[in-house]
C-alpha cells in the first residue's frame, strides 16, 4: 500500500488548476479559474477551480473535489489508482509500505484471484481464435449472433473447449495454484485432489468491474442443456449485487451522454454497443440492486430501462425500478415491440431506427407503470385501488418534494381521484418508510454494540452539572438527531476549513501559555461537557482530523523549511536590487526594512493558508468514500460573490471572524442539546409519580436556567434550534 509520507506529498505537490487544466480549458476570473464542466454539458462556464483551497465544484450539476478526486470522477479510477496517476504527472517515487500479515494475506488472495481469471480468460480467447472447435463452434455462434470481430474483442469473448479438465490442467501446468482457481469458481473441486471445469464447452463472457478487472464469468451452453447460462459462484472478488456487466465498456460513454440504458444479459449489452449505443449496461438476470443504481448513480442521473414485450415480466421487474427513484434518478421506460428483447432489436435495426424508436416511445416510469397495472382494471375498482397504492408507494420514495408533487397531479388526473387524498396516502408510506429506516439504522447500530463497536447516542451535557440521566427513546433519538443535525454541521464544517489555525491562548496543566488551533479549542469545548457528535459521519471526520494532529505537526516542519529556504532567497534578491540603486544610507536602511516586513508578511500569510487548508485537503483527499464526499460538501461555496460585491465590500471575511463565530456555533449545539433533554423530560413526566414529577420540575429549571446563560452570551435572545 501507498505509505502515508507518498501520499501527502502527492496531496501537497499536485496543483488543482494544472490538474484539471490537462482536461478543461480555464480562465481566471478573480481568485479563482472557471471553464466548462467536464461532468456535464453546458454552454456557459460553471465549474470553478479554486487554486487556495485546492477544489473544484461544478455549480450546476455539483461534482468536483480536490485534485485526487477529481482524477477519480473524470478519470473513473480508484483512490489507489488516481494516486499514482498524479505521482506520475508531479514524477513522485511511490513508496509503498510494508503491509501485515492480514493485509498481505488478504491482498495477495485477491491479486492471485484476479491473475487467474485474467490467465483463464486470456486462455478462452486463445481457444476461440486458435483451435478448431473454437473456430467452428465459439466463432460460428458469435458469428450467428451478430458480433463483428471487433466486439469480440471489446468484450473479450472467449470459448470453453468441451473438455473436462482443459483449463484446470492448462493453468496449473503453467504453475498457477489450483486453490485459486477452486475460489473463483472456475473449476470445480473433484474431491480427489483434482478439479474440473465448470465452463467446459460453453461460450465465454468475462465480467469485468469498473476498473477493468475481469471478476468473473458467465458461460453460454451451446448445446441442448437445461442451464443455458452458468457463472461464476460469489467470491472474494465478485459480488454480483454491486457489479454491472458492460460498465467498464460504457463508463464513458454514459458520462458523455449522461444517460444509461439498462438492459437484462450479456447479448443485450453486447448488441446494444455494437449498434452504436455503447451506454448500455446490464443488471446479467438478477434483480437491481442498491450497490448496482450506486454504480450508475456515479456516471449519471439519468437511466432508460428496456423492457421486451413480456407483460408478466415486466410486471415483476417493476418492483425494483423502485429502488432507482429511491436513488434520485429519473427513470424512463422504453417499451420493445412485440416479439423483440434488446438483442435482436439492435440486430434488426439501424442505428438511426433505433434512435428514432426510442424517442417516439420513451416514457416517463410513473406514467409507464399506471398504463401497464391499469391494463385491464380500469373497470374493477379493487385492482383499480391496488394500482393506486402501488404507484403511490412509488411516487413516495422520489426524494425531490417538487418532483413528487408533480407526479401527484399527474396521477390525479390519470387515475381521477382527489389530488389531496393521493397527497395524504403519499405522506403515510414516506412517514412509515422513515421509521422503516430509523428501524433498520437501529438494528445496525445495534449489531455494531454486539460486535464491540462503542455505540454513538445523544450526550447528555447537563450530566456534569445535575449528575442526572435523562432516559431516552428510540423516537426521543431520533427527534434529537434532527434538532442537532445543524448545529452539529456547522461546528464540523468550521474544524474541516479552519481546523488547524492558530485560535486562542490555552494553558497547560503546569499554568504555561500555549496556542490553541481552532480544533484544539473544539476538541477542549466538548471534553469540558462530554459531548460527542451524534451524527455518526460528523463523529468519523472529527476523530479523523483530530488524528491528523501528528502528520500536520510534521507536515508544518516540512513547509517551514521550504518556506524559510524561498524567503531567503527573496531576500538575496531584494538585498541584490537595492545595491544596484544609488542611494544614501538611510535609504538603504529603510528599503531594508520594509523588505524584511514585506518577506515577514509573506511568510505569515503562507503559514495561514498552509494551517487553514491542512485539514480541508486531507479530509477532501481521503481514501474513504463518506468521508471525502461528505467534507467536499461542506466546504464548496455554492453561491459566488458578484463582482460588483467582491469590490465594494468591506466587512470582514468569514476567517476573520473565528473568533466569534466558533463559540456562538458551539454555544448553539449546547443550547439544542438542552432542549433535547427539557423535551425528553416533558414527554416522560405524564408516567411519572409524585415525588417523579417534582424532581423532574427541579431538574427541568436548571436546564431552563443553563439555557438562560447561553442565550445571554449568544446576545439576550432565546436560541431555539430550527425543528
Amino acid at each position: 500500500m501507498i505509505d502515508k509520507a507518498t501520499v501527502a506529498q502527492i496531496l501537497d505537490a499536485a496543483d488543482i488548476v494544472e490538474v484539471v487544466s490537462d482536461f478543461v480549458s480555464l480562465k481566471r476570473r478573480g481568485a479563482n479559474y472557471v471553464g466548462l464542466c467536464p461532468f456535464h454539458n453546458e454552454k456557459t462556464p460553471s465549474f470553478s477551480v479554486s487554486k487556495a483551497k485546492g477544489i473544484c465544484h461544478c455549480f450546476s450539476c455539483g461534482k468536483g473535489g480536490s485534485p485526487v478526486n477529481f482524477i477519480m470522477e473524470h478519470e473513473q479510477m480508484s483512490y489507489t489508482e488516481a494516486l499514482k496517476y498524479l505521482a506520475n504527472k508531479y514524477h513522485i517515487e511511490v513508496h509503498e509500505r510494508e503491509l501485515t500479515d492480514k493485509e498481505r494475506e488478504e491482498q495477495s488472495e485477491r491479486e492471485s484471484m484476479l491473475i487467474i481469471n485474467e490467465a483463464a480468460n486470456k486462455h478462452f480467447e486463445d481457444n476461440l481464435m486458435n483451435t478448431a472447435d473454437g473456430k467452428e463452434i465459439g466463432l460460428t455462434y458469435f458469428a450467428e449472433r451478430g458480433f463483428s470481430m471487433a466486439t469480440i474483442k471489446k468484450f473479450r469473448l472467449g470459448y470453453s473447449l468441451d473438455n473436462r479438465t482443459d483449463l484446470y490442467s492448462t493453468l496449473t501446468r503453467q504453475g498457477y495454484n489450483p486453490k485459486f482457481l477452486i475460489e473463483t469458481g472456475l473449476c470445480v473441486d473433484d474431491k480427489r485432489g483434482g478439479g474440473f471445469d465448470r465452463f467446459k464447452g460453453r461460450a465465454m463472457f468475462p465480467v469485468m468491474n469498473v476498473a477493468g478487472k475481469i471478476i468473473a464469468f458467465g458461460g453460454r451452453t451451446l448445446k441442448n442443456e437445461p442451464a443455458k447460462y452458468i457463472n461464476s459462484p460469489e467470491s472474494v472478488i465478485y459480488k454480483k449485487s454491486n457489479e454491472l456487466y458492460g460498465l467498464y465498456q460504457a463508463k464513458q460513454s454514459i458520462v458523455k451522454h449522461n444517460k444509461c440504458f439498462l438492459v437484462e444479459g450479456y447479448a443485450d449489452v453486447i448488441s446494444m454497443h455494437q449498434s452504436g449505443f455503447d451506454n448500455a449496461v446490464a443488471s446479467s438476470g438478477t434483480s437491481l440492486t442498491e450497490g448496482q443504481i450506486r454504480l450508475i448513480h456515479r456516471f449519471t442521473d439519468n437511466v432508460t430501462v428496456l423492457y421486451d414485450g413480456d407483460a408478466a415480466g415486466i410486471k415483476a421487474s417493476l418492483r425494483s425500478i423502485d429502488l432507482l427513484l429511491a436513488e434520485g434518478l429519473n427513470i424512463k421506460v422504453l417499451l420493445l415491440p412485440d416479439g423483440h428483447d434488446p438483442d435482436s432489436f439492435a440486430r434488426s435495426h439501424s442505428t438511426n431506427e433505433i434512435q428514432a424508436y426510442i424517442d417516439a416511445n420513451e416514457t416517463d416510469f410513473i406514467q409507464f407503470k399506471m398504463r401497464i397495472l391499469l391494463d385491464g382494471a380500469e373497470n374493477d375498482p379493487i385492482k383499480k385501488a391496488a394500482v393506486i397504492k402501488d404507484v403511490v408507494k412509488s411516487i413516495a420514495v422520489i426524494p425531490f418534494p417538487i418532483t413528487r408533487s408533480v407526479y401527484t397531479k399527474e396521477c390525479s388526473n390519470r387515475l381521477d381521484i382527489n389530488e389531496q387524498i393521493l397527497l395524504n396516502e403519499i405522506n403515510k408510506v414516506i412517514d412509515l418508510n422513515k421509521k422503516k429506516e430509523f428501524e433498520k439504522k437501529q438494528s445496525r447500530q445495534q449489531s455494531d454494540n454486539d460486535n464491540g463497536e462503542p455505540a454513538q447516542t445523544d450526550i447528555n451535557i447537563t450530566s456534569a452539572i445535575t449528575g442526572q440521566e435523562a432516559t431516552s427513546t428510540e423516537n426521543s433519538n431520533s427527534g434529537n438527531e434532527r434538532i442537532l443535525y445543524r448545529q452539529e454541521r456547522e461546528v464540523i464544517k468550521y474544524v474541516i476549513k479552519y481546523g488547524m489555525v492558530d485560535f486562542c491562548e490555552g494553558f497547560d496543566e503546569s499554568g504555561n501559555t500555549y496556542t490553541m488551533s481552532l480544533l484544539d479549542y473544539v476538541a477542549n469545548e466538548l471534553n469540558i461537557d462530554n459531548i460527542q457528535f451524534s451524527n455518526r459521519v460528523f463523529a468519523r471526520i472529527f476523530n479523523e482530523s483530530m488524528n491528523l494532529i501528528d502528520v500536520f505537526a510534521r507536515s508544518l516542519e516540512d513547509f517551514t523549511t521550504k518556506m524559510e529556504q524561498e524567503a531567503a532567497e527573496m531576500h538575496a534578491t531584494g538585498i541584490a536590487e537595492i545595491q544596484k540603486l544609488h542611494i544614501d544610507i538611510a535609504e538603504i536602511e529603510s528599503r531594508e526594512k520594509e523588505l524584511n516586513e514585506r518577506i515577514e508578511t509573506h511568510k505569515a500569510n503562507l503559514t495561514h493558508e498552509f494551517k487553514a487548508n491542512f485539514i480541508e485537503k486531507q479530509l477532501c483527499s481521503s481514501s474513504d468514500d463518506t468521508i471525502r464526499t461528505t467534507s467536499l460538501d461542506l466546504v464548496s461555496e455554492k453561491y459566488q460573490l458578484s463582482k460588483i460585491h467582491i469590490k465594494h465590500n468591506t466587512l470582514p471575511s468569514e476567517s476573520q471572524r473565528l473568533t466569534k463565530l466558533i463559540p456562538e456555533a458551539i454555544y448553539n449545539w449546547k443550547s439544542a442539546l438542552i432542549l433535547c433533554q427539557i423535551k425528553e423530560i416533558q414527554r416522560e413526566m405524564p408516567k411519572m409519580d409524585k415525588d417523579g414529577v417534582q424532581n423532574a420540575l427541579k431538574h427541568l429549571q436548571e436546564l431552563y436556567n443553563l439555557r438562560a446563560e447561553l442565550a445571554k452570551y449568544l446576545g439576550d435572545r432565546v436560541v431555539n434550534p430550527k425543528i
